[in-house]
């Protein structure tokens, strides 16, 4: 079973670690997964590059040849440069020790160059061959260049509407497929519409105010996408409960919300009507949980700035 390689961004890492492995289980139920420092190793029949397109907090990616017990320049190794016109050798250090990385890079090139008859490109190669350092194990793996792709646009950003990131990265985290619908009853500016539509999901959104409704429609409309969205408060969810497969969204707060509603009185509200069965991610302020005792799945907290620290519910 082929192994493929993530090196994740530190920002968010136990966010990041649990989005990799969601995506893998979505793909493949059977999908075997380790994690060595801000690494994930994932065993399963999905190729490496369609994890990654999903993926928010992947710095690195490709798959795995082997364990670093023999020498590269073997015929199964050399087998992946074989329509390739130029690459370039990397190293990945997540050991405690130190290597000469420049050193290293250049010698493996240069042997790689030799046998391989491959030029070396160090802009834009066709192949990228890693050597990757752990404390644990060591492994020679790969990667290809993969098309990412562009990001949706928006007609007009603000400084209060949610990060496309956590967005995705909630999507992620709840394993939604393309194909399904996944619904955001706070959409705002349509974010999570955007990101939706954009790894070919299908989206609703529900907002009661005319100004975020007209310019999620505008967003919507730049990019060609057909999510449906309806001027209308939260409480809508329950007329179109078997039109959608699960729920991500963002609890309104501070002067970011229209409404004079309390924001633990509009949780409290809005968890009261959730339709049973449905997989929900949610964000809403860290205090609301000292106030609410709210049970999940799993809970992340996400520092914004000194006031304001969110937290995602997984449910």
């Amino acid at each position: 079973m082929p192994e493929s390689f993530f090196i994740l961004s530190k920002d968010q890492i136990e966010l990041a670690i649990d989005e990799i492995i969601a995506i893998a289980k979505m793909y493949d139920r059977f999908a075997k997964t380790k994690v060595i420092s801000n690494m994930v190793i994932i065993q399963s029949k999905i190729n490496w590059s369609e994890i990654t397109k999903r993926a928010t907090f992947v710095k690195i990616s490709g798959q795995i040849l082997r364990k670093m017990s023999g020498l590269f320049l073997d015929d199964e190794n050399l087998e992946v440069l074989k329509n390739a016109k130029t690459f370039v050798c990397r190293i990945i250090n997540l050991s405690s020790k130190e290597f000469n990385i420049p050193e290293l890079e250049n010698s493996m090139g240069d042997m790689i160059s030799k046998f391989s008859h491959v030029k070396v490109e160090l802009e834009n190669p066709d192949v990228t061959v890693y050597l990757i350092f752990t404390d644990e194990e060591n492994f020679f793996g790969f990667s290809k260049q993969i098309k990412i792709k562009n990001r949706p646009k928006k007609v007009k950003k603000y400084p209060h509407e949610l990060d496309w990131k956590l967005t995705r990265v909630m999507i992620n985290l709840i394993g939604l497929k393309k194909g399904e619908t996944v619904c955001d009853p706070f959409c705002g500016t349509g974010t999570t519409l955007l990101e939706a539509e954009s790894m070919g999901i299908h989206a609703i959104g529900l907002d009661f105010d005319e100004k975020m409704y007209e310019i999620t429609k505008n967003n919507l409309a730049i990019n060609k996408y057909k999510s449906k969205i309806f001027k209308s408060d939260f409480q809508e969810l329950t007329k179109i409960s078997e039109k959608f497969d699960a729920i991500v969204t963002d609890l309104p707060y501070g002067i970011a919300s229209k409404t004079s509603e309390k924001p633990e009185k509009i949780l409290k509200r809005f968890f009261s009507i959730l339709p049973k069965h449905k997989r929900i991610a949610i964000m809403y302020k860290k205090e609301l949980d000292d106030k609410m005792k709210i049970k999940g799945l799993k809970k992340y907290e996400i520092y914004r700035h000194k006031s304001l620290t969110r937290t995602i519910l997984i449910k």
